[in-house]
C-alpha cells in the first residue's frame, strides 16, 4: 500500500489561555486521498488521540455532507469539545466525500473504508505526543471501526452504532414507514443474497439499491456486528442516544449482550448526530442547523473513558 502525506501547519488559536493546534493532513491509501485535520492542545504531556470514523454517505471531516441539506457539523463540534479536555481529535474526509476519488471508487467495500481507518492508525502509531490512539466509530462508522482495530488501538467507542445486520435494520427501519415497502425490500434482498443482483428494482427504493450500490450492500450485509464485537478484547464503551431516531438503544443493547465487558451509556435526549433535542421537530432539524448543541453528558463520558 502507498502512501503519500503533506503536513500544513495552520495559525494556533487560544483558548482560555491554552494554545490549540490545527493540523492539515493530506494521508493518502493507495490512489485514494483522504485528507484530514489533528486538532489538539500544546502541552508537554502525553494525550490520548482519538480518530473518528463516520457513518454512511458522503461525509466530511465536520460531519456535512455536500449536495444534501445534512450540515449538522457534529464531528467538528465533538472534536472542539474534546481537544478541551486535552485529547487530541484526527477527523478526515471519507474516501466518498473528496470529489477527486470518485472516478476511483469501483466495487467498494466496508473494508476499503477500513483500510482508511488503519493509514491514520499506522501514521500516528509512532507519535511520541500521544499516549494512546482510540477508535471512536459513529453509525456505519461503528462496524467500520470494529474492522479497523489493530494491536495499537488502545479502545473502542460505539457511538449509535446498528446492532444487527444492515440487510435487517433497512427492513425495521422501512416497516415504520411502510410496511409494503419493507416486504418488498426483503424480497430485494433475498434476491441480491442468492443472484448477487436485483434484476427490477422497485422504483420507491431505486435510491436504495441502485445496480451500481447491490455489491456494496450485499458485502455489508453478510457482516454482523454482533458476532464482529464478540472478537474484541479492548475496553469498549457503546453509546446511544434515547432521541435517535435512526439506531435505537435497543441496537446499543444488543451490542452491549454480545460483548458484555462492554460499558453501556444510553444518553438522555441525544438523537443520531449527538445533539440534544425535545421534540421531533428539533431532532430533524438538527441534521441541517449546528446551532442544536452536542450532548454534554457525551463528552463527559468520552473524557472519562479515555482517561481511565
Amino acid at each position: 500500500m502507498k502512501r503519500l502525506l503533506f503536513i500544513f501547519f495552520f495559525i494556533p488559536s487560544v483558548f482560555n489561555a491554552q494554545e490549540i493546534i490545527s493540523e492539515s493532513n493530506n494521508l493518502t491509501n493507495g490512489e485514494i486521498k483522504i485528507p484530514g485535520t489533528l486538532s489538539y492542545i500544546k502541552t508537554d504531556d502525553k494525550i490520548p488521540l482519538v480518530i473518528f470514523v463516520h457513518g454512511s454517505g458522503n461525509i466530511d471531516r465536520n460531519g456535512n455532507q455536500a449536495g444534501t441539506p445534512v450540515q449538522a457539523n457534529y464531528i467538528k463540534t465533538l472534536s472542539d469539545s474534546l481537544i478541551t479536555k486535552e485529547i487530541a481529535f484526527y477527523r478526515y474526509d471519507k474516501r466518498t466525500a473528496t470529489p477527486e476519488n470518485l472516478a476511483k471508487l469501483k466495487d467498494i467495500t466496508l473494508k476499503d473504508f477500513a483500510s482508511d481507518v488503519k493509514v491514520a492508525i499506522n501514521y500516528f502509531k509512532n507519535n511520541p505526543q500521544f499516549s494512546s490512539i482510540n477508535l471512536i466509530g459513529h453509525s456505519q462508522g461503528s462496524l467500520v471501526a470494529m474492522l479497523a482495530i489493530t494491536d495499537d488501538v488502545k479502545s473502542y467507542i460505539s457511538i449509535a452504532g446498528a446492532g444487527e445486520s444492515i440487510d435487517k435494520t433497512i427492513v425495521k427501519q422501512l416497516n415504520e414507514q411502510s410496511p409494503e415497502l419493507a416486504k418488498i425490500a426483503k424480497q430485494h434482498i433475498d434476491e441480491l443474497m442468492k443472484t448477487d443482483t436485483i434484476l427490477s428494482v422497485n422504483p420507491f427504493l431505486i435510491s436504495l439499491f441502485t445496480p451500481q450500490n447491490q455489491k456494496f450492500w450485499k458485502n455489508w450485509m453478510l457482516i454482523n456486528p454482533e458476532e464482529e464485537i464478540k472478537k474484541i478484547t479492548i475496553p469498549m464503551l457503546i453509546i446511544n442516544g434515547e432521541s435517535d431516531m435512526q439506531v435505537k438503544v435497543s441496537d446499543a443493547e444488543s451490542l452491549k449482550a454480545a460483548n458484555p465487558k462492554a460499558k453501556l451509556v444510553i444518553i438522555p435526549r441525544m438523537n443520531h448526530v449527538m445533539k440534544i433535542v425535545n421534540s421531533i421537530e428539533e431532532n430533524q432539524k438538527a441534521y441541517v442547523d449546528e446551532k442544536y448543541p452536542l450532548s454534554a453528558i457525551l463528552v463527559q463520558n468520552l473524557s472519562e473513558f479515555f482517561k481511565s
